[in-house]
């Protein structure tokens, strides 16, 4: 495909998005519906729409509408730093993006005209407070990192390697990973870590930086019974089996079963055995350590889901936040005496983080606060998480 004919393709995808349809399925169904297209030609079209999706306000005040077509427009003068002469270049009709009107060309070269510091960050205007609370004065810094392209992290996987050993692997597929943390490994954004046999292995796993550090603060020691109550697709599972050497009970669970469906082949690529098969039965209420990775408005992770942030809105946080409160609620009943409880969310507004442990604490007199901590993508590299631990008295 040419250049312009991706850009149209781009266009008619946040067309849709503009219209409350979700993103990937859109993707997904372009590539279906196009077979002609390569997978560079996927990837470029995917690449642009989420760099949209990242500079929203941005690209629609640059273009002058919220069209698809203008969105694409604007990213081209805002992200690209075109000049109009290239601009028109990629505007040739056909199968391509139009010629230029006289209007669009008076929007390219005029400044965008932001309504507000949030705006010309790209952030929602209903969560400017929200990020205050959470970032003071380096809000500008932080939201500015929430709409950069992320890197791939990698967990190198203790139960079958070193670190050493899986560096060696990854360089032997000609990629070079960055150390940035004991386990923690950096590729650059977009690289294809699924073609690698450090991959296919189970030598790594794929998992952000900052929720390394969020399983890390469990404590969880081999031999103990853990529960991870919000399992999901493992991740965090998965790190928490490592920290345990396969030594000792590791329980999965979820409200909905159906999002753990991919953890037992991830157990087995990554050698888990101490995972006890999933179920539907009583969970035990003697547990040593419970992680609560809880749902939440994946603010922290929205420079890698973008369309989140424009998703979210007061009355699904309100939701999310009283979700928060039930999960910390019943995982609370599994811990034995002496036990710790780590509660934690992808998210940095404080009302689904610390406000949500103020809340527990004041129901909860048997626990008290052991460590907290909040990661911020600007200042520590990864995405935004916040975590604490608690333990319940003797």
């Amino acid at each position: 495909m040419r250049p312009s004919a991706r850009l149209a393709a781009a266009a008619e995808i946040l067309d849709g998005f503009a219209s409350k349809r979700p993103v990937e399925p859109q993707l997904k169904a372009w590539a279906r519906d196009n077979r002609y297209a390569g997978s560079k030609d996927r990837r470029a079209i995917a690449d642009r729409v989420y760099t949209i999706l990242r500079h929203l306000l941005t690209c629609a005040a640059q273009g002058g509408s919220t069209t698809g077509r203008a969105l694409v427009l604007g990213s081209l003068v805002a992200v690209d730093e075109l000049t109009i002469l290239e601009i028109d270049a990629l505007c040739p009709g056909g199968y391509g993006l139009a010629p230029l009107d006289e209007a669009e060309r008076a929007a390219l070269t005029s400044p965008p005209n932001h309504p507000s510091e949030a705006a010309r960050l790209d952030w929602p205007a209903w969560l400017w407070d929200h990020a205050n609370d959470a970032f003071g004065t380096d809000t500008p810094a932080e939201l500015d990192a929430l709409r950069q392209r992320a890197p791939v992290d990698l967990r190198v996987n203790t139960l079958k390697t070193t670190v050493e050993q899986a560096i060696s692997t990854l360089q032997a597929d000609d990629f070079a990973p960055e150390t940035v943390g004991p386990l923690a490994l950096r590729l650059p954004p977009n690289s294809p870590v699924f073609r690698a046999e450090a991959y296919t292995n189970g030598l790594i796993e794929l998992q952000d930086a900052g929720s390394q550090i969020v399983a890390a603060m469990t404590g969880t020691q081999p031999g103990e019974t853990v529960l991870d109550f919000c399992a999901g697709a493992g991740g965090k599972t998965l790190a928490l089996a490592a920290m345990m050497q396969n030594d000792g009970i590791l329980i999965a669970h979820d409200i909905d079963p159906a999002r753990m469906a991919a953890l037992p082949a991830r157990a087995t690529r990554a050698g888990v055995t101490c995972l006890r098969p999933i179920a539907d039965g009583a969970l035990p209420d003697d547990c040593d350590r419970v992680l609560v990775d809880a749902p939440c408005s994946g603010s922290g992770s929205w420079r890698r889901d973008p369309a989140g942030k424009w998703a979210l809105s007061p009355e699904r946080l309100a939701e999310l936040t009283a979700a928060q409160d039930d999960a910390l609620n019943m995982a609370a009943q599994h811990i034995r005496p002496g036990g710790t409880l780590t509660y934690a969310t992808c998210s940095i507004l404080p009302v689904e983080t610390e406000a949500r442990i103020t809340a527990f604490l004041a129901c909860h007199t048997d626990f008290h606060l052991l460590d907290q901590r909040r990661l911020h993508p600007a200042r520590d590299g990864c995405d935004g998480f916040f975590a604490a631990t608690l333990s319940r008295a003797d």
